[in-house]
């Protein structure tokens, strides 16, 4: 399928594909986190930041920015650490809240929140130079580098992952939007919840950091 646009072993793909997507990563980690916190609008603003941002990060592996950042140290440490930096303020940040305030009943934010919240995740998504360098490393694999376009073969790809995806944090956001009815103004488990997720945020950020 899709031979004939440079695409190779399509199939193989697409389980390669969502087996990465299932992967819990920062992303699913806050459009979950959102989704429980404001409901499915606010889940779906927070998914579509980081829908553009890994566009935008596949369109620069396509372009070879993953190269310039690949074969220049300096370049690609400062945005790791950017990355690091963003993801460690995020998890303070949310630890900050939830044991400084004496509320922990799950409400709605407010408009001005929500246009916060889709440019943390765009930040998110756009400060994580190890995706620009798998784009590159996962989509070559699939791409006959003989075809006449193969521009047409890594947008197949991409919008593959992209569905995927969508498919995938959809799922989240109806699913933390059902807890959030569950939880309700349950002050123990929204401390819990939000706790976890904060101390994820601080690993991840870790992680991130100590890379080579």
């Amino acid at each position: 399928m899709f031979a004939e646009y440079g695409v190779l072993n399509f199939w193989t793909y697409v389980a390669g594909a969502i087996f990465l997507v299932l992967i819990p990563g920062p992303n699913t980690l806050f459009v979950l986190k959102n989704s429980v916190g404001g409901g499915v609008k606010t889940g779906y603003q927070a998914a579509c930041a980081v829908f553009i941002g890994d566009a935008v990060l596949m369109f620069l592996a396509y372009a070879g920015v993953a190269t310039l950042i690949n074969t220049t140290p300096v370049l690609f440490n400062v945005v790791r650490y950017l990355g690091a930096g963003y993801l460690l303020w995020l998890g303070i940040r949310m630890l900050y809240t939830t044991f400084s305030h004496r509320e922990q009943a799950i409400v709605a934010p407010r408009k001005k929140d929500r246009g916060a919240v889709f440019k943390r995740a765009l930040v998110l998504s756009l400060t994580n130079p190890k995706a620009i360098l798998f784009y590159v490393s996962f989509f070559v694999q699939f791409i006959d580098i003989n075809s006449a376009h193969p521009g047409v073969a890594f947008f197949i790809l991409a919008a593959v992952l992209e569905v995927a995806s969508f498919c995938y944090l959809s799922m989240l956001i109806f699913g933390g939007a059902s807890l959030t009815r569950v939880i309700g103004t349950r002050q123990r488990l929204a401390k819990v919840g939000n706790s976890m997720i904060g101390l994820l945020f601080l690993g991840f950020a870790a992680r991130l950091a100590t890379l080579q």
